[in-house]
């Protein structure tokens, strides 16, 4: 049953810097099991979200008795100290978990994530053992070659069986010598090495989500390259789909949500997804 919930204002350091956040908490008594949600936003953005995203959904994680702490990493929005990248946050991670408990008790943190905001939660959660699980959605898992293969199948294939490509073609408003240079270009980086060397960012997601022996929701859009390429990247690697098919891991799709889940249906639905898998997995009363 859901109660009223209230936000207020969190200010916490990391490093020589001041982090700034917003807590959504029950007005009545939390949980009893002392689960919180720490959202990890993805950049370049702040603590509001797409859409209010992240506001809406802390306060029904909070009304449905979940403390969620949403906040600005060091270099974004409020906060102090020089911008940084979803590969270089995790001291902010810490320091957000520690702000979570500090103000409510708990003793647990779920990370909730978008895009790069889910890779740097995955990133960071085997580092910490207060990290009781991953909520991640659309996970970035972007390289040159998933990008253009993800290009071919999705966009370049699907524009031949659409109206509004014909009329352009038919009416000499298509752009042919454009379209064939994105093409080629595509082709020759999909044919190219499937993944990124040892000095990007995936080998990295792989070896911590490996890592991470703990429950993991991951929400992927049906209208979305970004879900796309994760798909695709996943597909490449034998222990990569061990890893989504772990019986740890539960994957939602929404065949008609976008990357931000900007409709209120599709918003809607991740909330209650969301507050439906803690409860089976952590007792939440």
């Amino acid at each position: 049953m859901s109660v009223a919930a209230v936000d207020g204002f969190v200010a916490f350091d990391c490093g020589d810097a001041t982090c700034l956040g917003v807590l959504s908490r029950c007005v009545q008594a939390e949980s009893r099991n002392a689960v919180g949600v720490v959202v990890v936003v993805g950049g370049p953005q702040y603590r509001v979200g797409s859409h209010r995203q992240f506001t809406l959904l802390a306060r029904a994680l909070a009304g449905a008795g979940v403390p969620t702490l949403r906040f600005d990493y060091r270099g974004m929005g409020d906060s102090d100290g020089e911008p940084r990248t979803f590969e270089t946050i995790d001291d902010d991670i810490r320091a957000a978990i520690d702000a979570l408990q500090r103000e409510t008790g708990v003793a647990r943190a779920v990370l909730w994530g978008l895009c790069d905001g889910a890779t740097a939660a995955m990133f960071y959660a085997a580092s910490d053992p207060r990290v009781a699980g991953i909520v991640a959605l659309n996970p970035w898992a972007r390289s040159t070659h998933g990008e253009a293969v993800v290009r071919l199948r999705h966009y370049y294939l699907q524009r031949l069986f659409t109206g509004a490509f014909w009329r352009k073609l038919v009416t000499g408003k298509f752009a042919a010598r454009a379209a064939a240079g994105g093409l080629a270009a595509n082709v020759r980086n999909a044919v190219g090495a499937r993944d990124e060397g040892p000095s990007g960012f995936l080998p990295r997601m792989e070896a911590a989500w490996r890592g991470f022996r703990r429950p993991m929701l991951v929400f992927l859009s049906g209208n979305d390259f970004t879900a796309r390429e994760f798909e695709d990247w996943v597909a490449g690697g034998r222990r990569r789909r061990a890893l989504l098919a772990d019986p740890l891991t539960e994957v939602a799709r929404f065949a008609d949500a976008d990357h931000t889940f900007s409709d209120r249906a599709s918003r809607d639905a991740v909330a209650a997804k969301t507050i439906e898998w803690i409860r089976r997995y952590f007792d939440l009363r």
